[in-house]
């Protein structure tokens, strides 16, 4: 789907909703804190910018809040609660905004407090393979060429790239159609057209890429446990380049 320039500008205003939530929820995290109050922090924004959640009651069972909270070896889709955040913890937020039927999307990984040298590292390769994915995305460039810079970044690392959750087109729902893999060879795929909009959001483990889903049927954690680390941002191509709309 290619994107107008008005559709665009729904999109940015969605994303500046996002980014704000962001900010607020970042400034709110720190030990004792739960992720029941990360969320209540999120809806706050939503509801002094008048804008709709994209995850709130999203799927089956109904998703029941405005941001997913996984912390430490949760990967995606942590359902928020009454868990406590510890000094040395990591936590990904992922959230989203709808501004008149428009989308934004978004997640970061953020450290609690003091971490270790090994949760930093993860979260800034993590980090580093999300823009890696962003710079390729130019007209003329192949679809598969995002996955394959992250997953480039990642591995280089001596991290494995989870599978089975990838990026995808967005725009009037969250998720459209293409898919986005973390991973893959370079050269496949649509070219990129100046108007697409994906959300690009690499999911990279310390260990092995293997996951396990809870008994909520939400919360996805690594197979062997060990930490992992999301980051994404929504991007429009452009004749100029990536457009980040999840930005300030």
């Amino acid at each position: 789907m290619i994107r107008t320039k008005e559709e665009l500008a729904k999109m940015r205003r969605a994303g500046r909703v996002v980014a704000e939530m962001h900010e607020a929820t970042r400034a709110a995290i720190r030990p004792g804190v739960t992720t029941a109050e990360l969320d209540k922090v999120a809806r706050e924004v939503l509801e002094r910018r008048g804008a709709r959640s994209n995850f709130l009651g999203y799927g089956h069972p109904p998703f029941p809040a405005v941001i997913c909270a996984s912390p430490n070896d949760m990967i995606v889709h942590g359902i928020p609660g009454d868990y406590v955040l510890e000094e040395g913890d990591i936590i990904s937020v992922d959230c989203g905004a709808i501004i008149e039927g428009y989308h934004g999307d978004a997640a970061y990984t953020a450290p609690v407090g003091e971490v270790s040298a090994a949760a930093r590292r993860l979260l800034e390769v993590t980090e580093a393979s999300l823009w890696a994915g962003i710079e390729v995305m130019r007209e003329g460039k192949r679809l598969s060429d995002i996955g394959h810079a992250v997953q480039t970044v990642a591995e280089a690392a001596g991290y494995s790239v989870v599978r089975e959750y990838v990026g995808h087109a967005i725009g009037t729902a969250m998720h459209e159609d293409p898919q986005v893999p973390n991973y893959g060879p370079p050269g496949r795929g649509p070219k990129l057209r100046a108007g697409h909009v994906f959300a690009v959001e690499p999911m990279v483990n310390i260990g092995g890429q293997g996951t396990r889903v809870l008994e909520d049927h939400w919360g996805v954690v690594t197979a062997d446990g060990s930490l992992s680390a999301h980051f994404e941002h929504s991007i429009a191509v452009t004749p100029d380049g990536p457009e980040v709309l999840t930005l300030p």
